[in-house]
């Protein structure tokens, strides 16, 4: 019987999670229930392995949490939870434990033998027109409307994955797919309304795990992109909370100053650091209270539950400084517990890599703390991308910006585990930063994917697709050509590019089919050297191979004097370049440059 069907003959509206799974590390399960004074009612069951070890009740007399204990005797199957009134009045809901999927809690995360491609769903392609509005959700697609709902779904994504294999992605993360019911701006699905159903405009939970199974096919990880801080104001417990404290509720709006320094600054006034933590992200996201024990064992195991039943690789946590860090933690170590080997990526918006290393997994900070997030995302080195091709080589601009950047690399506890970006969904599109220089793109894209960390990129970038944050979110997340029927061009095709957007997509392409077999830039050590003239040279190599990797960001071409890499180059006579596809001589003792192009090139 569906939860749906069982709502119409009884009181209970609502019991998240819906099932669960057998073989947990934590035997513990928390049920919230709801339904009209069901705090009301008592519960029972008679299951092998599965008691009841609490009932908890709540000032809201709508809600009721169970808590079970399952232990390792527990098999899969169904049994009943009934609840009792005092009047003798019984409801009953069939529970169902599953069994896990084999090896499931040793599955590998991504790692930085991938590359992962970021996009917005919602404007980057439809698959299925028919549910481009939905009846109960409430905004409906219009296309023309820079800020509406497009109509790209999961059948989208899924209709473009070999797209994705032939690029030579290996991951994919998408922005958050779980339903936002808010009356406008809902495309970008920030505001989640509810925390276990993907949203039906995009094609509900069946097509999300067809994405999955679809992405496993072509070897290609799934990051789910989750959302704690705040829920969406149209989320369904807003109408009724559990508990106050549910939420961080102010006598009047209070926004979040957004001042993520507070947290880490010894001198912060107690009044500014709660104005950042409790504040609400705006007006249609209220502040989740993580310090409420019931709120955070809700996202804890909302978090395992996706994990399980979508069969994920990893988990990117949106806005993770705004979080309450000792309950964050928590949930780190949580997931962590049940899954060893899964990755979690935070986003850690700071400007300098102090600030962001502090958020790392088992990071030596002054405090103690210890985050349990174990990737972060390097925006230090992203706002040092945004200006370094840019400008001519002085003492602390060009590519010396990229340099100075690595060199704060001592503060990281993990280097390998960094994710690294030229652009994402909330920046300026880097093309719109370059000017359009294909030159550039090809400069900044060779360092991307040779460097240290786990690079990632945004959805046309590799057609050099555009757009500015000054004219608009909704402007610059324009939709990806071809992704609708009907579109001018389909830029998914060769033949719908232009030659330009071609150079830049094969020249994509080849850099990382390259990187995907060369374990060499995924985890060798790498050494660098100051810039000299506008060149940048720096080495990836193992005990298997070396790598030299030359960026000549000036526009005239140059003879690049090579005894200056001698404990690099070593008794190597030759490289060969992955992107010229030629063979390099080093008999002389020179390396000709031209301008404003890059060298990858494979010593032998």
């Amino acid at each position: 019987m569906s939860l749906t069907s069982l709502a119409a003959k009884t009181k209970i509206e609502r019991l998240e999670p819906e099932f669960w799974w057998i073989g947990m590390e934590n035997p513990n399960l928390q049920l919230l229930i709801y339904g009209q004074e069901i705090g009301d009612y008592k519960a029972t069951l008679d299951y092998p392995g599965v008691t009841i070890q609490s009932v908890q009740n709540v000032e809201n007399v709508n809600y009721l949490f169970v808590n079970l204990q399952i232990d390792k005797s527990a098999k899969a199957g169904k049994f009943n939870i009934t609840l009792t009134n005092s009047k003798g009045k019984e409801l009953k809901y069939q529970y169902e434990l599953k069994e896990r999927r084999k090896n499931s809690s040793n599955r590998k995360g991504f790692n930085s033998s991938d590359v992962i491609y970021l996009l917005m769903p919602d404007r980057f392609a439809n698959g299925n027109p028919e549910n481009d509005s939905v009846d109960g959700l409430t905004e409906k697609a219009d296309r023309a409307n820079f800020d509406g709902r497009h109509g790209g779904d999961i059948q989208g994504i899924i209709n473009k994955l070999d797209y994705l294999q032939d690029l030579g992605i290996t991951t994919f993360w998408s922005t958050p797919l779980l339903e936002d019911n808010e009356e406008r701006g809902s495309y970008h699905s920030y505001a989640i309304s509810d925390y276990y159903h993907i949203d039906a405009r995009y094609g509900g939970n069946e097509a999300y795990l067809k994405l999955s199974k679809e992405c496993k096919k072509r070897g290609i990880k799934l990051i789910k992109d989750m959302v704690f801080n705040h829920c969406a104001s149209a989320h369904w417990w807003m109408k009724d909370l559990p508990q106050k404290d549910w939420v961080h509720l102010h006598d009047e709006y209070t926004n979040s100053n957004h001042r993520k320094s507070t947290l880490l600054d010894p001198h912060a006034s107690q009044v500014d650091k709660i104005k950042f933590s409790d504040g609400w992200f705006d007006k249609s996201m209220p502040d989740l209270n993580q310090q409420n024990e019931l709120l955070m064992t809700y996202l804890i195991q909302n978090s395992i539950w996706w994990v399980e039943y979508a069969d994920l690789d990893g988990i990117r946590m949106d806005t993770h400084p705004y979080n309450d860090p000792q309950e964050m933690s928590k949930w780190g170590k949580a997931l962590l517990k049940e899954y060893p080997h899964l990755n979690i990526v935070g986003e850690t918006w700071y400007k300098n890599a102090a600030d962001i290393a502090y958020w790392q997994k088992d990071a030596l900070n002054a405090d103690g703390y210890n985050s349990n997030l174990p990737c972060v995302m390097d925006f230090q080195l992203f706002f040092a991308m945004e200006k370094a091709f840019l400008e001519p080589q002085q003492w602390e601009n060009g590519v010396v910006r990229l340099y100075n950047s690595l060199a704060a690399d001592y503060l990281y506890k993990d280097l390998n585990n960094i994710l690294i970006f030229s652009e994402n969904h909330d920046t300026d599109r880097i093309m719109s930063t370059l000017d359009g220089d294909l030159d550039k793109f090809k400069l900044m894209n060779t360092f991307l994917m040779t460097t240290r960390g786990i690079p990632q990129i945004y959805a046309g970038i590799e057609i050099l697709m555009e757009g500015k944050k000054s004219d608009g979110d909704g402007k610059m997340r324009i939709d990806f050509p071809g992704g609708w029927e009907g579109d001018g061009r389909n830029a998914f095709t060769t033949d719908g590019r232009t030659n330009k957007e071609n150079d830049a997509f094969n020249f994509l392409q080849k850099l990382l089919q390259w990187r995907k077999v060369n374990p060499v830039v995924h985890t060798g050590k790498l050494k660098h050297y100051i810039p000299e003239n506008d060149v940048y040279v720096y080495f990836r190599f193992n005990n298997e191979k070396t790598v030299m990797i030359v960026l000549n960001n000036g526009s005239e071409k140059q003879e690049l004097s090579l005894d200056r890499f001698s404990e690099n180059i070593k008794d190597f006579t030759k490289g060969y370049d992955i992107l010229s596809e030629q063979t390099i001589q080093f008999s002389n003792g020179k390396l000709r440059l031209n301008g404003n192009t890059s060298m990858v090139l494979e010593l032998k």
